[in-house]
């Protein structure tokens, strides 16, 4: 079950520093649109200034994994955005014994980090997001929806994922969205369309839309 914990709200341009961070306890630093990560990975994200952050929140997913969630978004101040990342830091509590394990086909490399993702496009992608209130992707919804924002209904994404340890009870996921024009001419469907088989070229053309405003440096 997720219940939101701690949330840092911004809604705006101004970047506020956090504190430094405490497991569980308080969000990473944002600084001049880079997310400072000590650990899990230790890395320093730097987004593009054609975002801007929206804020952050800890959520628990189902009792069985702790998320510290970041959106930064590009648009409009009020109402549906153009562009998305969506940041999480998950972790498995000592109590799961599960492991995270991604078979999704395609791989790539940010800054020295390798991450696993696929390509999906979806021809209502906001409603999507409230289908399980307990979810992860609900906790996001709202997050956004705390700056009067929501998701594009038709919205093409990259999912990728990144395992900091051996074990594989730590990832980083990154989810970069985009709205879709009227005209995109593959159909879509609610379950999800994989865009990299349907579009190679297109599905190669938002993952570099995803490097070119996103700088992951290692520390």
């Amino acid at each position: 079950m997720q219940h939101p914990s701690r949330m840092l709200i911004f809604c705006a341009t101004l970047l506020l520093a956090v504190s430094p961070r405490a497991l569980a306890q308080t969000l990473r630093p944002i600084r001049n649109n880079t997310i400072l990560s000590p650990d899990l990975p230790k890395a320093d994200l730097t987004f593009s200034s054609t975002f801007r952050y929206a804020g952050g929140q800890q959520v628990n997913l189902y009792g069985m994994a702790d998320a510290e969630q970041h959106l930064f978004v590009k648009g409009r101040q009020n109402g549906v955005i153009e562009a998305f990342y969506w940041i999480q830091f998950e972790h498995r509590v000592p109590g799961d014994s599960h492991t995270y394990n991604y078979q999704l086909g395609h791989t790539t490399e940010i800054g020295g980090l390798d991450f696993v993702y696929d390509v999906k496009a979806w021809p209502d992608y906001a409603s999507m997001q409230n289908d399980d209130p307990k979810s992860d992707s609900a906790a996001i919804a709202r997050l956004l929806a705390k700056c009067n924002l929501r998701f594009p209904a038709r919205t093409v994404r990259v999912r990728m994922f990144h395992l900091p340890t051996p074990d594989h009870r730590s990832e980083l996921m990154i989810i970069y969205g985009e709205a879709l024009a009227q005209d995109f001419s593959i159909p879509l469907s609610k379950d999800g369309v994989d865009v990299a088989k349907e579009s190679p070229a297109f599905s190669q053309k938002l993952l570099d839309d995803l490097k070119r405003d996103l700088t992951i440096q290692r520390k």
